[in-house]
């Protein structure tokens, strides 16, 4: 910027002083170099270092450093030769502390170039100006390139030790400790990454302890059946009972292995779900799914006195597998069945909320403990234990249908009042065709 100023100042002076002496020159009648000289000594005191004035050829007539030496010689400057080119012109350079700056204007009489001044100054202060600011310059550029070094090093030094911090952390992780977390510090991407590690490291505990009670749970609940298939046979084998007796504990030993079979059944179903293994979904209608889950349990209905009572004219379309919405109305369509009271009711509606479909399952039974709804959906979460066992519950059946309603991008929800029955709320997103439109 100083030296945009320098120069733009610089110029005007030099070109006005250039252009002073060239108005007083071309007054002249005749222009040589006695009456040259005699006009530039008129002019008083311009204040540079060099005065040349040629003619139109730029052979000069007056030079101030040798008067008579250089006359009838051309002084071919790059500034003259502009300036007898009608051009007014103005350069400038620094060198060993000294600026140069050069001026140079073409002579005008009449209308007819004659010739052209041409000046040249030294200015040691400015030079002087000019090289504080190189030694400036060079010296802060030195400066930040030493505290760029320095910085870089830190920060290397720091960010490595970081990196160092969540290495040394995912080790412990992969040993099994899923309680480890790593405090990172600060408020940058390293921060983030810590922060996106402890959360992962939290439902790497969560999953963990999950597994831990999943594995608990099954094994307790396969223990059961197990316990009674070895007293029932031990008994058998241990004591002489008669034929009908034998039979007996023969039937039981049956119901046993068939509930082993349904809870593996299930079991395998909650891992096929959490696989993703099926995606081939379908645009279908849920009403005759229900219609089928019906007719497939209106035996069981009528032997425990359950009515039934379908409201399916607000049907509407869902993108879903048939099989999972078949094994979803079938297992909330036999809970409202096996826990309803004798000649209860099960109510199953179908309606249109805005883009949703909405599936209700109402019965008139016993209810659920409000302190029991958040755990309705866990794995082998059972209300009533002895009564589940008793109707064949493994505790998986409301497991199974969360699972797969989520995995149709779907939503379940279950409210309930103890003595008055329970609600189970399906929502699914609309598939609206042009033909349904």
């Amino acid at each position: 910027m100083s030296q945009k100023l320098f120069y733009n100042s610089k110029e005007s002076s030099m070109i006005e002083k250039c252009s002073f002496a060239a108005t007083e020159i071309s007054k002249l009648e005749v222009m040589n170099p006695s009456t040259v000289a005699t006009a530039v000594s008129n002019l008083g005191s311009l204040k540079v270092s060099r005065l040349l004035i040629t003619d139109q050829s730029g052979k000069i007539i007056y030079d101030n450093e040798a008067p008579k030496e250089n006359q009838e010689k051309y002084a071919l400057f790059p500034e003259i030769v502009q300036a007898l080119g009608w051009n007014n012109v103005f350069s400038w350079n620094y060198n060993n502390g000294t600026m140069q700056s050069r001026a140079a204007t073409p002579i005008v009489s009449y209308g007819i170039l004659i010739g052209c001044v041409y000046m040249m100054e030294y200015d040691t202060q400015q030079g002087a100006l000019v090289q504080s600011l190189q030694v400036n310059t060079l010296y802060i550029t030195f400066v930040l390139e030493i505290a760029v070094i320095i910085f870089s090093l830190i920060f290397s030094h720091t960010y490595s030790g970081r990196l160092k911090r969540i290495s040394s952390s995912m080790r412990t992780i992969r040993e099994g400790d899923y309680s480890h977390t790593v405090d990172m510090g600060g408020n940058d991407e390293l921060t983030l990454l810590g922060e996106e590690f402890n959360d992962l490291v939290v439902r790497l505990q969560t999953s963990e302890q999950k597994r831990r009670n999943f594995v608990s749970d099954a094994s307790h609940e396969l223990k059961t059946p197990l316990a009674s298939i070895k007293l029932l046979s031990d008994s058998i084998l241990q004591n002489d009972m008669d034929i009908a007796t034998i039979r007996e504990f023969v039937g039981d030993i049956g119901n046993e292995a068939e509930r082993l079979n349904r809870m593996s059944q299930k079991l395998l179903s909650l891992s096929r779900i959490e696989s993703q293994e099926d995606s081939d979904c379908e645009i279908i209608y849920m009403g005759p799914t229900v219609e089928r889950v019906m007719r497939m349990l209106s035996r069981i209905a009528n032997r425990n006195c359950i009515t039934i009572v379908a409201d399916l004219k607000d049907d509407c379309p869902i993108l879903v597998l048939e099989d999972d919405l078949y094994q979803i109305v079938f297992n909330l369509v036999e809970n409202g069945i096996k826990y309803n009271v004798p000649g209860g009711k099960l109510f199953i509606t179908l309606r249109r909320d805005e883009d949703n479909a909405i599936m209700e399952v109402r019965d008139t039974g016993v209810g659920i403990p409000e302190d029991a709804l958040e755990h309705v959906f866990e794995r082998f979460f059972r209300v009533d234990k002895a009564r589940s066992r008793k109707s064949g519950g493994s505790g998986l059946g409301l497991s199974i249908v969360r699972n797969m309603v989520e995995r149709n991008q779907g939503e379940i929800q279950v409210t309930s009042v103890v003595g008055k029955g329970s609600i189970f709320t399906l929502k699914f997103p609309a598939f609206d065709t042009e033909e349904s439109v």
